[in-house]
């Protein structure tokens, strides 16, 4: 298990043990751009879910606050999303950058998300303070400061939907982290870039939250 600690923005600090640590996966607002997606996946050799939207248990000390992470191979990347922390107190809102092994991903997607840690923001906003404007809320990521992805909390399923998934299963309760999936990729980027940073952005406020890593490879294997 690993231990989280954000500052919320009136300067409150709350530390979370993650207890559950899970994946949202193929989470688009619109199900038919999914399956679209889905198919386009299948043809780079990515098995398709057996359902969607789709959930991955994930080992909980997979989820950190990290300014590194080391990769055996080049063929990894971030994905930009947003994380529902479950506190004893409240249900927070913060940044994520799930980091995903892509050779294994061909082989099934639940592998490689166990390949790579979560890395999420060290801030976070209560829900229910940011409820009325959710979809407004910017979601923006950068490979190697270029770019990469860039949309808003409209065009994935709401932290709502995922919170009676949570209370259906008796995972709403302090220490669960999930992760709400992510938005397309800009083509013509290089994905498997050094250095990785997502940002959540609240055009009412202003306010910003980040999380930023560099990429290390592990030296080779001997055997």
């Amino acid at each position: 298990m690993s231990t989280l600690r954000f500052e919320l923005p009136d300067g409150a600090r709350v530390a979370v043990t993650v207890t559950t640590l899970l994946n949202g996966g193929y989470a688009g607002r619109s199900q038919e751009d999914v399956a679209a997606h889905v198919r386009e996946l299948a043809e780079l050799g990515v098995p398709a879910p057996s359902e969607t939207p789709s959930l991955y248990p994930v080992a909980p000390y997979l989820a950190q606050q990290t300014d590194e992470v080391a990769v055996q191979h080049d063929r990894t990347s971030g994905e930009a999303e947003w994380a529902l922390v479950v506190t004893e107190d409240d249900l927070l809102l913060t940044v994520a950058c799930d980091h995903t092994d892509r050779a294994l991903e061909v082989h099934g997607v639940a592998w490689s998300k166990q390949a790579g840690p979560d890395v999420l923001g060290r801030a976070a906003w209560r829900l229910d303070e940011v409820a009325d404007r959710l979809d407004g809320i910017e979601l923006t990521a950068w490979a190697d400061g270029v770019e990469i992805q860039v949309g808003t909390l409209a065009e994935l399923l709401a932290p709502a939907y995922w919170v009676e998934v949570l209370r259906a299963r008796d995972l709403l309760r302090p220490g669960t982290v999930l992760l709400s999936g992510t938005i397309p990729m800009r083509e013509g980027v290089n994905q498997f870039a050094r250095e990785w940073r997502v940002e959540l952005r609240d055009p009412a406020t202003g306010r910003t939250i980040d999380c930023a890593y560099a990429v290390r490879p592990l030296p080779a294997a001997i055997g």
